[in-house]
This record gives C-alpha cells, sequence and structure tokens, in this order.
C-alpha cells in the first residue's frame, strides 16, 4: 500500500464519519429495524438498508474521486487503491463494493 496515502485517506476517513455521522446511524438502525422485523416487513426493511448503504457508498466515492482528481493518473491510481483498503477496514459496511 503507499504510505504517502495513509495519513491523508485516515484523515479524510475521519471526516466522511464526522460529516455523515447521521447517515451511518441511519444505516445502523435500519440494519437493525431490518433484523426486528416481522417476515412481512423484512423485505421492506431490508430495502430501506440498501439505499441508506448505497447513498453511504456514493458519499464516500465522492470523497474519494473529489481528491483523486487533482492527482496524475498514476498517483491517482495508487491514492484510490489506498483509500479502498483503508475504507474497507474501517467502513466495510459502505466500501466493500468500491471499485
Amino acid at each position: 500500500m503507499g504510505r504517502r496515502f495513509v495519513d491523508l485517506v485516515e484523515r479524510q476517513l475521519e471526516l466522511f464519519e464526522a460529516e455523515h455521522a447521521g447517515l451511518v446511524r441511519d444505516c445502523e438502525a435500519a440494519l437493525d429495524a431490518y433484523n426486528a422485523a416481522s417476515r412481512e416487513d423484512a423485505e421492506e426493511r431490508y430495502g430501506d438498508y440498501v439505499d441508506l448503504v448505497d447513498a453511504a457508498r456514493e458519499a464516500l466515492v465522492d470523497y474519494r474521486d473529489a481528491y483523486a482528481r487533482t492527482l496524475d493518473r498514476d498517483a491517482a491510481e495508487e491514492y484510490e487503491d489506498v483509500f479502498n483498503g483503508l475504507a474497507r477496514k474501517r467502513l466495510p459496511r459502505f466500501a466493500l463494493e468500491l471499485d
């Protein structure tokens, strides 16, 4: 992993968690609602959860891509690899499908 971007990405992920704390809490609440839902309501509750996770993932990608656009191609690829790896560790719910 490219060490030169690790500190930056860690700060970006901290900022993401702070700025999107409400969305993160909403995802947790939606997952709890799904887990507690009756069989009849489970599909709808899961859909609510997936929609919130998708919104968080999009916000995370926006963070990554906004900075990557400021770099040359090689540096951007290295940065994206670091970002994706650290995001998967720190925010797996939102980052598992980052590309």
